[in-house]
């Protein structure tokens, strides 16, 4: 391990992570009706002003975790303004008094334009409040955490009718692995340091684990992005979705509660079936980057912008393998972080304005200027280069 490079690493990563939270807390604060905007143009510019709900969440998760773990970031006006962004959340998130459900799309003022069947945006509403109520210790926002957790539990696991999902009989029962990828990451949130929480939600953690190693198909070949509930591969293009990003994700969440719960062989499940294999398949041998969606089988996907770079699948492949090789020192792990480290740092940067350009063509150019829109906010990006972070203080920090 070159404790030079490492140093390299870490300067670059730090100086990217001030460039980027510096673009958001210039440019995206609603100063008039609280909450942020995220359609952001490349130099800030807002083009639309209306809000995503689970935007809004992860930007109030990101200031408070990077204001209370890192004291540079440990500054009032990042605490007031994701204060200033729970508080929107809490009046305006949920589309009726007598209702868990949120919306996914506001207006500037907070009226909900439009809901998705999903748990997505309740799931970020949770992370919000479990953060906000570590960075300010108010218990009202831990309350608010738990009271939407439970009620997301039951809708995942036995009734999803507010969601607005009603029984088709064409429709195929399914296991979509973002669902408990969102499950196991909001349990190991509220599990964080909290004994109560780590009882109270032990089960969902290990059901969650459960449901996403069932995606492992193909004889341990393949990552499916659905299956059916019993675990098995499903007919169709359905059934041969592969999405790269979502399961080095997913690979670094299960790598997390292994460490944690002592499970050597979750571990090597995590790295090789969820990082190594889906990075080696998915990872473009002409151009560099990962595809955004694969067919298992090879045919063209159903996606117009399978062959796309995006941002996101890029910040879980350097958390992902920066992580494994903590734990494991495998060089190999370390080559592909450096892998993606180049390709990421010469074409999603943007050291003119900051933040990262989202969306690249297949040979890696810009395909779309903007910084921030319905889908990228100050989440991916701040959080990467966060953890990244960390985790090169502790691997310099051994050599001390």
């Amino acid at each position: 391990m070159d404790q030079q490079q490492l140093r390299l690493w870490r300067k670059q990563i730090q100086q990217e992570l001030d460039r980027t939270m510096d673009f958001w807390l210039r440019h995206s604060h609603d100063q008039e009706y609280g909450g942020f905007f995220t359609c952001l143009a490349r130099d800030g510019a807002v083009y639309e002003e209306v809000k995503y709900v689970w935007l809004q969440g992860r930007q109030v998760w990101t200031y408070c975790r990077l204001y209370r773990t890192l004291p540079r970031f440990c500054r009032p006006e990042i605490l007031n303004a994701a204060i200033t962004g729970g508080e929107f959340l809490i009046r305006h998130a949920r589309i009726s008094a007598d209702s868990q459900k949120c919306a996914f799309v506001l207006t500037r003022d907070g009226k909900a334009m439009k809901v998705q069947r999903t748990v997505f945006s309740e799931c970020f509403y949770v992370m919000a409040m479990d953060e906000l109520w570590r960075a300010t210790g108010q218990r009202k926002y831990k309350e608010e955490a738990v009271k939407m957790m439970d009620e997301i539990i039951r809708w995942v696991r036995q009734d999803p009718s507010e969601l607005g999902r009603p029984a088709l009989p064409g429709a195929v029962p399914t296991n979509a692995m973002a669902v408990p990828m969102m499950l196991l990451c909001l349990v190991q949130q509220l599990e964080e340091a909290d004994e109560v929480m780590t009882v109270k939600y032990s089960e969902v953690g290990s059901w969650a684990v459960q449901q996403i190693v069932q995606h492992v198909q193909r004889k341990g070949k393949a990552v499916l992005e659905n299956v059916s509930e019993d675990g098995n591969e499903l007919p169709g293009s359905l059934g041969r979705h592969q999405n790269p990003g979502h399961a080095i994700e997913a690979g670094w969440f299960l790598l997390c509660y292994a460490v944690k719960h002592q499970d050597p062989e979750l571990s090597k499940v995590a790295i090789q079936n969820f990082m190594v294999q889906p990075f080696q398949t998915g990872w473009d041998q002409e151009h560099g980057g990962l595809f955004s969606f694969l067919d298992v089988d090879g045919h063209c996907p159903t996606q117009l912008e399978w062959n796309m770079k995006m941002w996101w699948p890029h910040t879980e492949a350097l958390i992902a393998f920066l992580m494994a090789y903590f734990e494991k020192r495998d060089a190999k792990l370390l080559q592909q972080f450096e892998k993606v480290f180049e390709f990421v740092f010469s074409k999603f940067t943007d050291p003119e304005h900051g933040e990262w350009f989202g969306y690249l063509s297949q040979e890696g150019k810009v395909a779309l200027n903007i910084k921030g829109g319905p889908f990228k906010g100050c989440f991916h990006v701040p959080r990467c280069l966060y953890m990244c972070e960390l985790i090169l203080d502790k691997l310099l920090a051994e050599k001390v």
